[in-house]
């Protein structure tokens, strides 16, 4: 039996949902890699699910496609933000997991916003 854990870390994008301070939740959808006993997604430091997270660390993740449709069973869980060596780690599960493409992506994400201008996050699933 897969644990959602399992289920999350091998699907290619997640279908992350933070909250807003009046309850409203803000779906994104995020490359996903195992991480710990948990989950890892990454994102430009200053993005609003950032500053979300840093307020609420609650969160819910479902599997999704690229454009965050036909998400499956929510899962709830606490995120944090990562520091810069932790956020090092995630970023090579994600070129592990991504090939060609998050290599790309990571290279263009470092040259346009520097080292520290993307984070990591941790997700624990409830």
């Amino acid at each position: 039996m897969t644990t959602a854990v399992d289920e999350l870390a091998a699907s290619k994008y997640a279908l992350l949902t933070t909250y807003r301070k009046d309850g409203r939740g803000v779906p994104t959808p995020v490359w996903i890699v195992p991480f710990g006993d948990g989950l890892a997604v990454w994102s430009y430091a200053a993005a609003g699910k950032i500053k979300r997270i840093r307020r609420t660390p609650g969160v819910t993740l479902a599997t999704c496609d690229i454009r965050g449709n036909h998400p499956g069973s929510p899962h709830s869980g606490q995120a944090r933000v990562l520091d810069a060596a932790q956020t090092e780690e995630v970023r090579r599960q994600i070129r592990k997991k991504y090939g060609i493409t998050g290599r790309l992506t990571l290279g263009l994400s470092r040259i346009r916003r520097g080292s520290t201008g993307t984070v990591g996050v941790q997700i624990t699933i409830d």
